[in-house]
Parts: C-alpha cells; structure tokens; sequence
C-alpha cells in the first residue's frame, strides 16, 4: 500500500508542483486557516447513504435548485453524496464522434449515464467515490472569481486531510482523468477533481474524491470509455489516461478500507466548527428543500439539454 510523504518531506518528484507551489504560496498561506476559508454557517446536507435513485442526474438537478435559491438570499450548502453506479460526461465528451454508442454499452452494462452542466470530462462513479458541492452566493453579480472558489473547496478538502500528515498538492497530473488545473494530489497521484458551476447570483463548486478502491481500475476504465468514444478522433480532443496516474485515499494514506466514512467525518468536523448555534438556525429558516418531483423535472431538463447528439450517417 502506497502511503504518503509527509508534510514536510521533500517530493523529489514534484518539480511542476512544487514551482506551481512558490507561485502561489502567499495565496495559500490565506487558506492555511479554517476561518480564511469563509465557511460560515454552511448548511451540511448528508446523503452519502441515500442510494435509492437511479438516475446519477438526480443530484446534479439537486443542486441546480439548492444554488437558485442560495442565489435568491437562501443558505449556502455543503452537499455530500454517491451514486452506486453512475458514468457522467463532460459536454466536450459528449462531442466525441463514438460517444452515442460508448454511452449504449456503459448503459447495456448497468451504468447510469449522463452529460452534466458543469466543466470538467467523463468521470466513473461507484460507493466508494465522495461527491461534494459547495453551493454559495456570489459577492456580487459581476464576480468572476473562478479561481477564489475553486480555492475554497480545495481548503476545505485539505483540511479534512490535515490530520493524516499527507500534503495535497494542487495542479494537473499528466495521464488523470477529468484533468484540470485544480486536480488534487497526493505524491504525486490525483485522487480528485474539481469542477464548476456558475448562476447569476450563486455558484457550485463540485468535487469527486476517489476515497476507497483502486483509482488504477478507474483510470482503465475511463480509458477504455475513450478508446471506444474517441473513435479514431484526433488525441488533442480527449484526455489521455494513463492507469498509473490515479489512486484513492484507501492507497494514498493512513485511512484504510474505511477512507470514505473516515474523509466525510472529517470534512463535516471542518463545516461544522464554522457554525453558531444562532447562524445556524437562520441558515435552516432559510431553506425550503426542492421537493423528488422538482428535482426528478429539473433532471429532464438537464438531459434534454445535454444530451449526447446521434452522429449523422455520411
């Protein structure tokens, strides 16, 4: 089992990070405080065991609701979840001249698919992947502070991780899947991505953290996604996976097979150290929960919206 560096240990390895680290070091030491991360009162909202619906939609149309009213004056929310067998698609994989019949097999196989409205590319889902979105209001209409949100939820993440001694570093992985400049590391290794959402007065920051599991097996797996929905495509088009570019919290550090359960406590004790009994129970007069019928018609919305075009035949 690999287990990680820790906080203060030279990564040898990590040459791009570490300059990438030195660049922006004033910026994170800003963030090296809980109360710099501006979680004020966020109302948690657990359903990491809420299995029942089928649909991996469901709770993509479950924040789109919760950020409208977030937008409106509503609470912000941390919003935790999994889905037992879900594949969702970035829309550039959507594009993909294979992605049609990609989806079919995944579907033929008992994968739950779609294409979400946030950015970011295909990302497999399964019990022991953590999904988290931060849903908060924008200072103001004109704010485009992309880089300010996509921070706070890394804080959040390495706060959660501060007690294993593990240093999670930020910045793309060569070979990851879903890459991006806020893939978070350990050693090296990506164990989760980060992907955004934007309104007009709100904002969702999610996350999936590959907690337990392999993350090799993953990365396969989302390799073999491309190899059939790529389709001969130019490689610029799609990410190249590589297995040895991914692993999960279980073989990253000390957390063991219970790493999902051990990350969620963990996070929840970072959002709940940031809220007063009084903030609290006005953030709760705030919310009025989307009702399965809202939230099951804002699904269809969204995948009607972004569903994956059939290729016309030449």
């Amino acid at each position: 089992m690999h287990v990680c560096s820790f906080i203060g240990k030279i990564d040898v390895g990590a040459t791009t990070r570490n300059d990438e680290q030195e660049r922006a070091g004033r910026r994170r030491m800003e963030w090296d405080s809980i109360e710099d991360l501006g979680l004020d009162n966020v109302l948690l909202l657990d359903r990491m065991n809420e299995l029942d619906e089928r649909d991996v939609l469901y709770p993509f149309a479950l924040d789109e609701l919760l950020c409208r009213q977030t937008g409106r004056g509503g609470p912000a929310i941390c919003h935790i979840w999994r889905h037992p067998r879900g594949f969702v698609m970035g829309l550039k994989d959507s594009r993909l001249p294979g992605a049609s019949e990609a989806e079919r097999l995944l579907q033929a196989d008992g994968w739950a698919t779609a294409v979400r409205n946030s950015g970011g590319a295909a990302v497999p889902l399964d019990l022991g992947v953590i999904n988290i979105s931060l849903i908060m209001r924008k200072p103001d209409v004109d704010s485009f502070h992309f880089h300010e949100d996509f921070e706070r939820m890394y804080g959040l993440i390495r706060h959660a991780l501060k007690e294993t001694g593990c240093r999670v570093d930020k910045g793309e992985i060569r070979g990851a899947y879903c890459p991006g400049e806020f893939d978070l590391s350990i050693d090296g290794l990506k164990f989760c991505g980060i992907a955004q959402r934007r309104q007009t007065h709100a904002y969702i920051v999610q996350a999936f953290v590959v907690a337990e599991g392999s993350g090799q097996e993953r990365a396969g797996f989302v390799r073999s996604f491309y190899d059939k929905a790529a389709d001969r495509q130019n490689a610029s088009d799609f990410p190249l996976v590589t297995e040895e570019s991914t692993a999960s919290l279980e073989q990253l550090t000390n957390l063991g097979a219970g790493a999902g359960r051990a990350f969620v406590d963990a996070l929840k004790g970072v959002i709940l150290s940031q809220q007063t009994e009084s903030g609290l129970r006005e953030a709760e007069e705030k919310l009025a929960m989307p009702t399965s019928e809202q939230i099951l018609s804002m699904a269809a919305v969204l995948r009607a919206r972004y569903a994956i075009q059939e290729k016309e035949a030449d």
